[in-house]
């Protein structure tokens, strides 16, 4: 009999992970019940991927404003602090901000507009072409903002997120100036010393930077890039990935967590004799078409991942083939030649017509964003997804 299903996602429940429990064997025994419950079996490539967050609860990577706040000020002094192109977050940056404040005594904090890098929105396009502002080289002081825009609230959240900072950095007893610029270098008319909030693209902002005259820079990533009194931290990414757990404390990114893929998939051969794939995910890499927010906040779609998911799809384009060269046959001639064509399929298939149309991203984006979707961010209560049958195709029965 043909097989009738391709990839599945399965979201599994696992109970609530507390700093200090041993994840990769409560990991193997949750996929090991589901797979006994349901019944499914457990096969060769299946993908188990466990989010960010438990990982980086279970090893208590936290850290505290006030961890924030000496790191900051062991960095820039005083300031006046520079703090350009965050993101509008009271999840992802508020928090951050508030570590900011406590650290120094002036911010001059900088927005990009109309919309932040992750693609939260102040404005629309349309808002600027109507007052004839040119986003790529007007820098707006925040009056020049309000007279030409008002208030504005966010479409989801319903905040106002330009007083929402604003009045954050005050609370903290700091001193705050905000203008709107998308050229990092338009900060340095206001100070030279510059904190960089953007995610992807902070190694370009950082040299921009550099090059015309900056003090000092760090971006997020240099920030508890190391611990600060005993604080969690992370070596590659500092803030960027972080999450905030209570008023004064973040969670911040995984780091160390190769070992935990390598023992999980360990187990899983010891248990079953399948050789399954692991990977730690995060936010998934994909647009909202409706408030046009990227969802990828986080630095990277996989920070950990089994050697088996590094690399790209190499697939062939069944439509294509349907149209072109098979388009003369129908029924069961046309399912062999397809058939056949994939199973003939040769090398890397980059830059062939018959690949063309298909995602050329990497495994881990693709998968993690599949994973992204099926768990959630709210109380559905599956931090791990089983992806099954990811990597077979269409000539496999």
């Amino acid at each position: 009999m043909s097989k009738c299903v391709g990839t599945t996602s399965r979201g599994i429940r696992l109970p609530i992970i507390k700093q200090g429990d041993d994840l990769a064997s409560i990991v193997v025994a949750s996929v090991l019940e589901a797979s006994a419950s349901e019944p499914f079996p457990i096969k060769d490539r299946d993908v188990i991927a466990i989010t960010e967050s438990v990982v980086a609860r279970s090893q208590g990577n936290y850290a505290t404003v006030d961890d924030i706040a000496k790191d900051i000020h062991n960095k820039f002094g005083d300031g006046p602090l520079g703090v350009i192109f965050p993101i509008l977050s009271r999840n992802r940056f508020a928090i951050l901000l508030k570590g900011m404040a406590r650290g120094v005594k002036k911010i001059v904090l900088m927005l990009s507009y109309p919309s932040d890098e992750v693609g939260n929105a102040l404005l629309t396009y349309d808002d600027l072409d109507a007052k004839g502002v040119n986003p790529y080289s007007d820098v707006l002081s925040l009056e020049k903002y309000r007279e030409l825009f008002g208030y504005r609230v966010h479409e989801f959240t319903g905040v106002d997120y330009i007083d929402y900072y604003a009045d954050l950095i005050k609370s903290e007893g700091c001193e705050v100036e905000v203008v709107f610029a998308n050229q990092p270098k338009a900060i340095l008319a206001y100070t030279k010393k510059v904190l960089t909030c953007d995610i992807h693209t902070r190694q370009r902002t950082k040299r921009i930077l550099r090059e015309n005259g900056a003090k000092v820079v760090f971006g997020l990533d240099e920030i508890l890039s190391k611990p600060v009194d005993g604080s969690g931290y992370n070596e590659k990414y500092g803030l960027l990935g972080s999450n905030k757990a209570t008023e004064e404390k973040v969670k911040l990114f995984p780091r160390a967590g190769q070992k935990l893929v390598e023992d999980i998939q360990k187990q899983m051969f010891i248990k079953t004799g399948k050789d399954v794939e692991v990977m730690v995910y995060g936010d998934g890499a994909f647009k909202d078409p409706q408030g046009k927010i990227w969802e990828l906040a986080d630095p990277v779609v996989s920070p950990f991942f089994t050697e088996g998911l590094r690399g790209t799809p190499n697939e062939l384009k069944l439509k294509f083939l349907a149209d072109n060269e098979f388009k003369d046959l129908k029924g069961q001639e046309l399912k062999d030649a397809i058939k056949q064509k994939i199973q003939e399929k040769v090398g890397n298939l980059v830059g062939k017509m018959a690949s063309e149309g298909t995602t050329p991203r990497q495994l881990t984006d693709l998968i993690g964003s599949l994973c992204d979707l099926t768990s959630g961010s709210g109380d559905k209560g599956t931090p791990v997804v089983l992806v099954q049958d990811y990597f077979t195709n269409y000539s496999q029965d």
